[in-house]
């Protein structure tokens, strides 16, 4: 049986209590390696290892931590193989996509930053002729970073890279559900020259280990991804503490059709967003709104390509659809689609679990999934499902439209498809959605930030707002 390590102090070591976690492959159902369960003491180790190490890290030059995330993101491409089979076993995701997608996006994280890191600027104001601010931006010290299962090494990277480029110390921890990629990665981490007790990962339960790093106090700040009910605990945890919180959460977010849209476009792309990583990514578009004049030809159109995704072992490359990422969530996403039968919801194809012959027959795989019929106010349309599963509904107007899209507690991103350049830039506006795509969906540049609006989440990641994140102003005024 395979064996995943903590990474502390720039050794790979097994958790102080011996305590360990089975890893399960989803595709199989078959645990395939075990991981550390980790607890205070090994989150001890690995603060009193950061604060060894940030005085030196904080006062590097920038060109030294950059030159170090280049070399990172040169060993991740070195490593790309062996890094998408571990993220397609572990997440039951196509390695296809693992490979195209998820890791060369973990190595433009890294090299994005690095060169951030030597452009980042500061401002300075003169008081007329009496005095001169200037801002410094320090940084923060040790900080907490929580990625979730979904996209494993590729958010996770999205938060360690610019902590580590604004020269902060990092305790990371990634789910406990597809923790392998992390642990490839750690191995990496000498080569690349990364300084001992600089990054820190610990592996182990959120609850545990998780609820240990955001509780204690030499972790100066917290950036998380996860859900919604996750975040608002560690708000509530940390609200004494005054730490500062990036929390980007739940979403449900809506796909909006006009009739002057180009419809195979936005059949395209309408079909990503619902099913891409069989719909486990917090930006998919699990709403599917059209206007009401093409709604009938639109809704058989997207039926009938989401039937013909290929759904199946995940290794073998004609495979659209692999298994979602357990058991638990296997049957979370179940119960989900049973509730929409229960409110009145039709399936127009999908709703039930799959059994690919072969390896693969005890696996956790579901038929992408369209409802019709269900208002904006069913708790189908109302909750994160988080699964290949999307209701689809017709709308009269732009008014209804935005109302529709906006009828959730969540803002976290939304897409719209017209060819109306005055009505998209007036829905856009209108969307209570952090990040809205018009005639796209998943087109990031990682110069902007992103986040969510309401119950989605507080802060940005992306671009220098991140870096601002991970570093205190300082305000100095010379008098002259």
């Amino acid at each position: 049986m395979e064996k995943i390590y903590n990474y502390i102090d720039g050794r790979t070591v097994a958790p102080v209590n011996g305590n360990e976690l089975d890893n399960v492959d989803p595709a199989t159902g078959a645990v395939y390696s075990q991981l550390p369960d980790s607890d205070a003491e090994d989150l001890a180790m690995a603060v009193a290892a950061a604060e060894s190490a940030r005085e030196n890290w904080a006062q590097a030059p920038a060109e030294e931590r950059a030159r170090i995330l280049n070399r990172l993101a040169d060993l991740v491409d070195d490593n790309a193989d062996d890094l998408a089979l571990a993220e397609c076993v572990d997440t039951g995701k196509p390695l296809h996509v693992a490979a195209r997608l998820d890791i060369p996006r973990v190595a433009a994280n890294l090299r994005f930053y690095a060169s951030a890191a030597t452009q980042f600027f500061s401002e300075s104001h003169a008081m007329g002729t009496s005095a001169i601010n200037y801002t410094l931006r320090e940084p923060l010290g040790t900080v907490g970073c929580i990625s979730p299962w979904n996209l494993p090494l590729y958010l996770l990277t999205w938060k360690i890279a610019p902590a580590l480029a604004a020269g902060n110390c990092v305790i990371a921890k990634p789910s406990e559900v597809t923790p392998m990629t992390a642990y490839l990665f750690s191995r990496l981490l000498n080569q690349a020259g990364v300084p001992k007790g600089v990054l820190n990962v610990l592996h182990g339960r959120g609850n545990r280990i998780g609820r240990l790093i955001v509780d204690h106090p030499g972790i100066s700040a917290i950036s998380f991804t996860g859900g919604t009910a996750t975040g608002a605990d560690i708000a509530a945890r940390t609200a004494g503490m005054f730490k500062k919180l990036s929390l980007e959460l739940g979403g449900k977010n809506p796909t909006i059709v006009f009739a002057d849209a180009d419809q195979e476009k936005a059949l395209d792309g309408a079909l990503r967003a619902a099913f891409s990583n069989q719909g486990q990514i917090c930006l998919c578009g699990s709403r599917l709104l059209v206007e009401r004049s093409i709604y009938e030809d639109f809704r058989d159109r997207f039926v009938e390509r989401a039937r013909a995704l290929i759904v199946g072992d995940p290794l073998e490359p004609g495979t659209d659809q692999g298994a979602v990422v357990s058991a638990a969530h296997f049957d979370k996403v179940m119960a989900a689609i049973g509730r929409a039968r229960n409110e009145g919801g039709q399936t127009l194809c999908g709703g039930e679990s799959v059994k690919p012959e072969g390896r693969c027959a005890n696996g956790w795989f579901i038929r992408p999934t369209v409802i019709e019929g269900l208002d904006a106010s069913c708790k189908t349309n109302q909750e994160e499902i988080f699964g290949p599963v999307v209701s689809i509904m017709p709308f009269d107007d732009e008014d209804d439209a935005v109302a529709a899209a906006n009828s959730t507690r969540y803002g976290l991103a939304a897409s719209l498809w017209s060819q109306d350049v005055s009505r998209c830039h007036r829905v856009a506006a209108a969307l209570q959605s952090g990040l809205v795509w018009v005639n796209c969906w998943m087109l990031r540049d990682l110069r902007t930030p992103m986040g969510g609006f309401k119950h989605s989440g507080v802060g940005r990641e992306g671009g220098f707002e991140t870096l601002r994140f991970f570093t205190e102003a300082k305000n100095v005024c010379i008098s002259i």
